[in-house]
């Protein structure tokens, strides 16, 4: 088993800041999974995207800056920024994802997102619960069954993507919309790969202090 405390030193200095951070980006999902799943003609905005940006950067630098005055003893600094940035990649994706859309979707109409935001769900809530419970305690038999869950997660976004890119090859769709779906399934299976760092890096921490 390990502990925070043993871990960051500091309980209320960098778990609370990643949590926090792991929290802004689950947000950004679930404004992305709002945004797509919008009946036709639903008023939109990128007010919650850039708000949640805006707050997950201000947390990375409050981390950047808790590092530079704080002695980290048994987690290196390294694995802190490197949790810090996949965090963050997080909501900056989620935030392209919905310009892209709201800038083509009236070219959209008809096109299901569903399993892409099942799949983006699915990994955004096994990384929080990775963050929950490293704040307590996680072994490495715990933390290597969660891991597993964002591999398994991150192995059927590779499958979709290979499916829906078969699709728009086919012939049925217009070369412009061909451009554009592409780039969004593209950027939604980046978000699941930017979970599947964050779970990574979680995973590496426990291992390195177990």
């Amino acid at each position: 088993m390990i502990s925070l405390q043993k871990l960051f030193g500091k309980k209320d200095v960098f778990f609370d800041l990643l949590q926090a951070s792991a929290t802004q980006a689950r947000r950004s999902v679930q404004a992305l999974h709002t945004l797509l799943s919008a009946p036709v003609g639903t008023p939109q905005s990128l007010d919650a995207f850039a708000a949640s940006r805006r707050e997950d950067k201000s947390i990375t630098q409050q981390i950047d800056a808790a590092l530079c005055r704080t002695f980290v003893t048994e987690l290196e600094r390294e694995d802190i920024e490197a949790l810090a940035n996949s965090l963050y990649k997080i909501p900056k994706t989620a935030e392209k994802i919905a310009e892209r859309f709201l800038i083509t979707r009236e070219r959209l109409a008809g096109v299901d997102f569903g399993r892409q935001i099942k799949l983006m769900d699915g990994a955004m809530d096994v990384v929080v619960t990775m963050m929950t419970e490293l704040g307590s305690k996680l072994n490495l038999e715990r933390v290597k069954a969660l891991n597993d869950q964002l591999q398994t997660i991150e192995g059927d976004a590779d499958k979709l993507i290979l499916e829906c890119l078969a699709d728009l090859y086919s012939g049925k769709y217009d070369p412009i919309n061909i451009v554009i779906l592409k780039d969004l399934y593209d950027l939604m299976e980046k978000v699941v790969d930017r979970c599947r760092d964050a779970g990574n890096v979680v995973a590496n921490i426990v291992l390195k202090n177990s």
